[in-house]
């Protein structure tokens, strides 16, 4: 039964971070060219929106896991 309290936590701080946030972006970096000691690299950002409805699906499944008693 814990770990379904703390399923249920994570759930409700994913989905609040996404309807704060909106999204989140990452840097990869890409090595474009080497000539011979002269090594010329380029980072490439991108970001990820998270959708409304994900933000909200997680939030509502996550308060669910906490309402709903287990059957024991």
């Amino acid at each position: 039964m814990r770990a379904k309290h703390l399923a249920a936590i994570v759930l409700i701080v994913a989905g609040t971070l996404g309807l704060i946030y909106r999204g989140f972006t990452y840097s990869r970096e890409t090595h474009e060219a080497r000539l011979g000691s002269l090594e010329v690299s380029f980072s490439e950002r991108t970001r990820i929106d998270v959708p409304l409805w994900v933000s909200v699906g997680l939030i509502v499944v996550g308060v669910g896991l906490l309402v709903v008693r287990s059957e024991s």
